[in-house]
Order: C-alpha cells, then sequence, then structure tokens
C-alpha cells in the first residue's frame, strides 16, 4: 500500500520540532548541529530574527495578491538585487527549478525575436539544475532521466573541467551554456576562475547567453555575494533560490536587458513568485547577506574552519582523502562510503549532506560560530573514529 506522502524521498530517521541558528532539536530534546542548513537555504540558520521579523510584519498586512497587480515589497528586492549585481531586471519563482525554467525560455525566445533562432544549449556532465523536465534534460544524468522520456530536445553535455571540450561544443548555433560556478550536487567541485573567464569570453565571441546557476553556491555561500565574482565576470542570465529566501521558498532569474529583451507581457508567468511574504523575508535576506562587512567576516570564519577540516583529513587518512570546495560550500570527499559518514554523524548529532563522487557536503549557515565550528569538527572526528571501530551498514 502507498503512503499517505509520495516515497520519492530516502529520508533520515529523524523529526526535528524546532530549529534556532545552527542547531535543530527533535522531539526528546536532542540537540543537533546543522551543517546542511537546508541543504545551503538556511543561510542565516534557524529562526533568525530578522527573518521572524519582517515574515511577521509582512503576515500581519498582506500575504499573496499575484501578479495582477503591483507588489510593493517585490518591487523593492528586485530594485535592490539590480543595484547589487550585475543584472538589469528580475523575474521571482518559487524555486531554483522554476528559474531554471525560465533561463530556457529566456534563452530560446531571445534567439527567435532576433530572427535567427537558436536552440542548442550547451550543459555540464554532473550538474543538477533541478527536476522539471527541462531541467533534467540540461543535466543528463541517467539519474535524473532514466524513464522519464522524451526529453525536451537541444541539450549537449560536455565533460566537467575539459575547457577544450565546451571551446569545440559552443559555436554561432549555441543558444546559450549553462554552468553552476560550483556544483553542489555533483561533489563541490569549483570551476576555475580562468575557466570562467575563458567561458565568458566564448560566450561573447559567438554570441550565445552565459547562464550561470548559482542557486546553491550564490547569496554569500562562497564568501562573495555571487560565486562568478571571484572571476571578475558577469553572466547574461542567472538563477538564484535557496538561500535568497533564508528558508522562505523564494527563487528569481537575474538578467541583462539584452538577455531579457523578448520576454515582453504574456510569455511567463507565476501565480505565487514574488508574493509579499516572500519577498519581504528575501529583503531581510539580502540586507544582511550583502553586507561586504558580513561577507569579510564569512570568509575570515570559512577559512577557519576549512583549516580544522584539512587537520580532519589529516587526522583520518583512511576515512577521508580531501576538502573540497570555497567559502562554506566545502566537501569532504571519502575513501570509504559518504553514506555511511552522513549516517555516523546522525550518531553523534552532526547533520552533513550526502553529494556525488563520494562526497558529503557541509553547507552550514553563514552565521556558524568559532565555538560551533570547533565542535562539529569534534563531532565530525568522532564519527570518522566511529566509522573505523564500529563500521555503519
Amino acid at each position: 500500500m502507498i503512503p499517505a506522502i509520495l516515497p520519492t524521498y530516502n529520508r533520515a530517521p529523524l523529526t526535528f520540532v524546532r530549529g534556532e541558528g545552527a542547531w535543530l532539536e527533535d522531539a526528546g530534546g536532542q540537540r543537533f548541529l546543522d551543517l546542511g542548513a537546508g541543504i545551503a537555504v538556511n543561510a542565516l540558520g534557524h529562526a533568525h530574527p530578522a527573518l521572524v521579523a519582517a515574515l511577521t510584519a509582512q503576515a500581519q498586512r498582506l500575504w499573496h495578491v499575484s501578479n495582477l497587480y503591483r507588489i510593493p515589497e517585490q518591487e523593492r528586492l528586485a530594485e535592490a538585487l539590480v543595484a547589487t549585481t550585475f543584472a538589469d531586471t528580475v523575474f521571482f519563482t518559487n524555486s531554483g527549478t522554476e528559474a531554471t525554467e525560465l533561463a530556457i525560455k529566456m534563452a530560446r525566445r531571445h534567439w527567435f525575436e532576433r530572427g535567427t533562432p537558436r536552440a542548442r544549449i550547451v550543459a555540464v556532465e554532473g550538474a543538477f539544475h533541478g527536476r522539471s523536465t527541462g531541467a533534467i534534460a540540461a543535466a543528463g544524468s541517467e539519474k535524473l532521466t532514466k524513464g522519464f522520456g522524451p526529453l525536451m530536445p537541444g541539450f549537449v553535455q560536455v565533460p566537467w573541467g575539459d575547457h577544450a571540450a565546451l571551446e569545440a561544443a559552443v559555436d554561432d548555433s549555441t543558444a546559450a551554456v549553462i554552468v553552476e560556478p560550483v556544483q553542489g550536487e555533483g561533489g563541490i567541485r569549483v570551476l576555475p576562475d580562468a575557466c570562467l573567464r575563458g567561458l565568458r569570453a566564448l560566450c561573447d565571441r559567438t554570441g550565445a547567453l552565459l547562464i550561470l546557476d548559482e542557486v546553491q553556491c550564490g547569496m554569500g555561500r562562497t564568501g562573495r555575494l555571487f560565486a562568478h565574482e571571484w572571476a571578475g565576470i558577469a553572466p547574461d542570465i542567472m538563477l538564484v533560490a535557496k538561500g535568497i529566501g533564508g528558508g522562505f521558498p523564494l527563487g528569481a532569474v537575474l538578467a541583462t536587458a539584452h538577455a531579457a529583451a523578448a520576454m515582453t507581457a504574456g510569455t511567463h508567468g507565476s501565480t505565487y513568485g514574488g508574493n509579499p511574504l516572500g519577498c519581504a523575508v528575501g529583503l531581510a535576506v539580502l540586507g544582511i547577506v550583502g553586507d561586504p562587512d558580513f561577507l569579510a567576516d564569512v570568509r575570515a570564519r570559512a577559512t577557519r574552519f576549512r583549516q580544522g577540516l584539512e587537520g580532519l583529513v589529516a587526522g583520518h587518512p583512511e576515512v577521508f582523502e580531501a576538502v573540497r570546495g570555497k567559502g562554506f560550500m566545502l566537501g569532504l570527499r571519502c575513501r570509504t562510503s559518504n553514506a555511511d559518514l552522513v549516517a555516523a554523524g546522525y550518531r553523534e548529532r552532526v547533520l552533513t549532506v550526502p553529494a556525488a563522487d563520494n562526497v558529503v557536503r557541509l553547507l552550514p549557515p553563514l552565521t556558524l560560530t568559532a565555538d560551533e565550528m570547533d565542535t562539529a569538527l569534534e563531532r565530525l572526528d568522532r564519527a570518522a573514529a566511529g566509522m573505523a571501530t564500529d563500521p555503519v551498514g
């Protein structure tokens, strides 16, 4: 008999009833240190006072009106994003998947309206752009696409980290290139700055639009507001979600006027996208995460955490191979099963997130303190030691 909730998730045997900062508490009062942050969603931790205040104040005024009418909170958040990024315009969604769908439509419509249609979009192996039919077609992996055909046509995948393959795949028939500056689900793989700069130049030469998926690596996660800033380049279209809402469902597509010009009235829409509640919270998040002093502090604290993780890896060479990532988007490449390490962490009351390439993701709140880092390292150390003496599974 099928359960009331469709069984598409392989859930851990844990249930939480409250959260505060980097901590989650179960019904029995056990406290778990959350190094997953809802898969990089709770950028400011659980129940951050500024976000609670913003949501509560907005909930007492207005929840939903639809995009039939102007929404002041939406306009303010869009103006703030335009003022602090490359973008000229913003469309709000409820998720990263929805943002991916619009980016695909925007790129193809751009070329259609120019009278020289291009449909081909180049993507990278190991990518994750969501679970809609367009998003899984872009990623192309069998894990995501098996049984869901026929897939949306027009996508080509090249090997990750193979810039020569990108150069060969992108030409004057390419509508767009879509990449994650740091792959999350793919195993915390950082695209080198030189590759991003080369990709920007390649798109400039061919006219292809550069789409950056910063759903997981954006909103301060790498120590800059957006990860592409490290390379000193700007995309034509960018996908944002997860951290922008700090736990409230919110996403966005940011674009230049050039890329977005063909998206006129009626070409796209959303019932809930950019609702007053989500945008009120998003404004509060951006007000904190967008502060240069906050980001400088994130970089300093993330460096300290990484140094501790390097010591953890050195202390358990039988369990760990290396540390990957940037800022507070870090991964432990495992020699043993990453799933076993995640499960061992549950026993030590520390929460991590598995990824591809046998990596365990560490995506803590950007507010993680020095004391919490020390606690995290102690608990991860015990989890790794426990695997050696009492393997999981």
